[in-house]
This record gives structure tokens, C-alpha cells and sequence, in this order.
């Protein structure tokens, strides 16, 4: 934004992207809450308790998870096969371990706590165009993951949520960036979209549209943040779950009981 350019004015100029996304976020967080209270009825009839949706184990999980996803977001750096203003982070691994220890609420809400404590503390420049997308991308990859292993806790169905989540990170960041992103952003900097394909023409020539775009530098990002999240998630959820999970496995007031 230039210096003339007020909050306001980025919002009002965005308003259908920002509107659009705003219901995105709306839709992720009421299918995470469709999603955990068919699991915890079902629980509830095969084990005649189950735990609370925001119990004290969940509530401290989702504050430590937070803060730590939050820190990594500031970490971050491009990666050469993508324009530079796509950045790399490892800010979705504490959403995607606190999700599979604790439910999809959990990692959704890790999600949505580290972009407003972004928003709080470092300001926007997008006029939080940027900030809620980075929370449907984040969700797009959470979601599909937690909700599949909350149903079926194995190795293999983790394997299976992860892959699948990887899916749904590129394929979403990919339409996003096509008919939201990249459009809010080129009025938002008023230049056109072709700004952005010849940056990416630039790294890659064989991108020339905004579908090349896409498919050739914002799916692979994606793709790549995917597999990256996935695998370090893999190599250090068996040494966090028990701890995670300690009081979940002892008795506790906290669980709701059938009458």
C-alpha cells in the first residue's frame, strides 16, 4: 500500500474478495465444529464418555501450539521454483500435531489464533486480504488431515490424512490464488495480474497465464509445504503423543458421561 492508501480504503476496494474469504473461514470452522460433534457422539455411545470439545488439555494444547506456530511464522524464506513473495514457513506443523492429538477443533483453532496474533502484533499490509487467505490455505491442509484420523488413529490412515491434506493445500492454494488472491492484490497494488505471471514467467518460462501460474509455481509450493509439514510431523508426533494425550488417558471430570 502506498502512503495515501488507508486500511479503509483496501477493504472497500477488496470488498468481494474479502467477503468471500470471510466465509470461507465461516465454512472451515463450521464444518470443524459438524466434524467433532459427530466424533464425540459417537464416542460417547461406544465408550459412555468422551472428552470435553474445549477441555482444559485441549485449551492448553491450543495456547502453547499457538505461540509456537506463531514464532515460526515469522520464519520464513521463498523458494527458488516460485515467485519471492510466496514464503515458505513451518507455521501448519503445530496445527497438524495438535490436531492429530487432539481433534480437527484444536488444529483449526491454532490455525485462526497464530494469523490474528500475526494481525495484532505485526499490523497488515493487505488489508487482511493476505491474513485470512493464510487461514483458509492453513485449514485447507489441517482439515481434510485431522478430520480422516479422527476417525481411524492409526499409522497408515496418518499416512493417508497427510496425503490427502497435501492434496487439498494445492489444489485450494491454487484456486484461491486464481480468483481471489491474485486479483485482490493487483487492485490492492493497482497493477494488473499479468505483474504477477511475468514474475513467475521470469523464474520459469514455461509459465504464461494465470493457469500456468498456478500449476507451475503455486501448486508446487504448495505441494512442497505439504510433504515438508507432513514428513516433520511423522518424525516427532510419536514422541510428543504421549505426553499430548496424558490426560486424556487418565480419569478426569472433564469427560462428559451417558446418564
Amino acid at each position: 500500500m502506498n502512503e495515501t492508501t488507508t486500511l479503509f480504503d483496501v477493504i472497500r476496494n477488496n470488498g468481494e474478495h474479502f467477503a468471500a474469504l470471510l466465509l470461507l473461514v465461516v465454512a472451515a470452522i463450521a464444518i470443524t465444529y459438524v466434524v467433532e460433534t459427530v466424533a464425540r457422539k459417537r464416542e460417547l455411545e461406544a465408550n459412555g464418555r468422551c472428552e470435553a470439545m474445549f477441555s482444559i488439555r485441549k485449551i492448553a494444547i491450543i495456547g502453547v501450539f499457538s505461540a509456537i506456530s506463531f514464532v515460526l511464522m515469522l520464519i520464513e524464506f521463498p523458494l527458488p521454483f516460485a515467485p519471492s513473495f510466496y514464503k515458505f514457513d513451518f507455521s501448519d506443523i503445530p496445527a497438524l500435531i495438535g490436531g492429530f492429538a487432539a481433534g480437527p477443533m484444536v488444529g483449526v483453532m491454532i490455525e485462526f489464533i497464530k494469523v490474528t496474533l500475526n494481525i495484532l502484533i505485526q499490523g497488515t499490509t493487505s488489508g487482511f486480504v493476505g491474513e485470512i487467505a493464510n487461514f483458509v490455505v492453513g485449514a485447507a491442509f489441517i482439515l481434510p488431515a485431522t478430520i480422516i484420523y479422527r476417525f481411524k488413529k492409526t499409522r497408515k490412515t496418518a499416512l493417508i490424512s497427510c496425503l490427502t491434506g497435501t492434496l487439498c493445500i494445492a489444489v485450494v492454494g491454487s484456486l484461491l490464488n486464481a480468483f481471489f488472491l491474485l486479483p485482490a492484490y493487483a487492485v490492492m497494488f493497482g497493477s494488473g495480474i499479468d505483474t504477477f505471471i511475468n514474475m513467475g514467467a521470469a523464474i520459469n518460462p514455461a509459465i504464461s497465464n494465470l493457469t500456468t501460474f498456478c500449476l507451475l509455481a503455486v501448486a508446487p509450493f504448495n505441494l512442497v509445504k505439504g510433504i515438508v509439514d507432513s514428513a516433520i510431523t511423522f518424525l516427532v508426533y510419536k514422541q510428543l503423543s504421549p505426553i499430548l494425550k496424558a490426560e486424556q488417558m487418565a480419569p478426569s471430570r472433564k469427560t462428559v458421561k451417558a446418564s
